[in-house]
């Protein structure tokens, strides 16, 4: 999917997925951040919402287990980029290291025990009082829009593929994933068993889901466990300023 998945991405979404990766970026401390994680990276695509908030200091480390979405990763920004080839679910990064984890649009191919895995990788990551931001595009909760919406998906999105000359058969399981995937309330779930903050977000009426957080350092976790931070402070420890 590589040679084509950008165009198929950005056209047949109808822009969709550019808005909602600035989205899912929006809010996070980017600018006292020195070194970002993108897992799942693609192509590097969040990347262009990283840059508007970036220092030139901060570092940016994409993983994904494509090669060839790594070799056709965009690198020239103003701050300094590392793409690396591996499979999160057997990775073992150096703890704590990560001020920002951001992913957007691979979470759908991962099953539940998966979405566990990585989350405990999220958390690990992280240092404390650092934040994270994740996105993938969930089946609507309304039933004609879902409807539509699947249909969309499974069908249109593989003949759109097609008249790209890009292998419609590989497009054919993005709704297959999403199906399967739901939306983001069980990798939610995950997060907080591996000690994470966690609240959930929806974009478009369900059409996508994401799930935003920090890992507590010591005295944002007993306040926010607690309850006794405001919801002004709370939302500050989240990621949302």
């Amino acid at each position: 999917m590589a040679s084509t998945y950008g165009h198929v991405n950005l056209i047949s979404s109808f822009g969709f997925t550019a808005r909602w990766r600035h989205k899912v970026v929006a809010g996070l401390p980017l600018a006292s951040a020195d070194f970002i994680v993108d897992l799942m990276s693609g192509m590097g695509e969040p990347w262009r919402s990283l840059a508007a908030q970036l220092p030139a200091s901060a570092r940016v480390v994409g993983i994904d287990i494509s090669p060839e979405m790594a070799r056709r990763t965009h690198r020239k920004w103003h701050f300094p980029v590392e793409m690396r080839v591996e499979d999160v679910l057997e990775w073992d990064p150096q703890p704590g290291i990560a001020d920002v984890v951001v992913s957007s649009f691979g979470l759908k191919t991962f099953d539940r025990e998966q979405q566990r895995r990585l989350a405990q990788t999220v958390s690990q990551l992280l240092k404390p009082g650092a934040v994270y931001s994740i996105i993938e595009i969930s089946v609507p909760p309304y039933l004609p829009l879902r409807a539509a919406y699947m249909f969309y998906l499974k069908w249109v999105i593989p003949l759109v593929g097609r008249l790209l000359l890009g292998d419609p058969d590989c497009y054919r399981m993005l709704g297959l994933y999403t199906q399967a995937f739901e939306n983001a309330n069980h990798f939610a779930v995950c997060l907080r068993e591996a000690g994470l903050e966690a609240i959930t977000e929806s974009y478009f009426f369900g059409c996508a889901t994401g799930v935003r957080g920090v890992k507590p350092s010591l005295n944002s976790g007993q306040a926010l466990a607690t309850g006794e931070c405001s919801g002004d402070t709370r939302r500050e420890v989240l990621g949302f300023g």
